[in-house]
């Protein structure tokens, strides 16, 4: 049972934090992998769907690449705001600290409801969404058009098979096919270019 109202203190959280983030990783990002994850969460009997629900919310609190904090400062001030008990914290802190594909390459979560949120904010890499995203961080980062497309080797087109959960191959199938096909209509419209 998922308590409402943490869920909504979570959610307006989330918008405080990342209200000056740029659009790679704003609040959209982070209620799509709520979403993402609770979707996912209804499918897989026995998880503790309060875990998954705050872990993914908070999944980018701490984020390196945004934030300049240590020890999931962000996360754990927030949680105790809730008055949970520190294992709880520490739960949803081990499932935060499971996410990051650049802290985590290979290494499989060690609970269901951390393959769940890990899943969850890989499938907001691919399809479109994946896309768009990765666009937007080569814009706000200088980056060129082919070291945008470079990401899509580097790591997006691996993420399908790594996911963790049945759900979460399911939702990765397609939008791991529709990378596929953008990246092979972009090589054609370059090479139209260059004829």
């Amino acid at each position: 049972m998922v308590d409402e109202a943490m869920v909504d203190a979570a959610v307006a959280y989330v918008h405080e934090l990342f209200c000056d983030q740029p659009a790679s990783h704003d609040a959209n990002h982070t209620l799509r992998v709520y979403r993402n994850a609770m979707r996912i969460a209804r499918l897989e009997p026995g998880c503790d769907q309060e875990v998954v629900a705050l872990a993914a919310l908070l999944h980018d609190a701490d984020d390196h690449k945004l934030f300049h904090t240590e020890g999931n400062a962000n996360a754990r001030a927030f949680l105790a705001r809730l008055g949970l008990e520190t294992s709880e914290v520490e739960r949803i802190c081990e499932v935060i600290n499971g996410v990051s594909f650049s802290q985590n390459r290979g290494r499989r979560p060690r609970t269901l409801e951390g393959m769940i949120v890990q899943d969850a904010d890989r499938l907001d890499a691919l399809g479109a969404i994946g896309i768009a995203r990765t666009f937007a961080f080569g814009g706000e980062h200088g980056r060129s058009l082919e070291s945008s497309v470079a990401h899509f080797h580097e790591k997006l087109l691996l993420l399908k098979d790594e996911m963790n959960t049945s759900a979460g191959r399911e939702l990765a199938a397609s939008r791991h096919e529709f990378l596929v096909a953008f990246l092979s209509e972009l090589k054609d419209e370059e090479q139209a270019c260059e004829a």
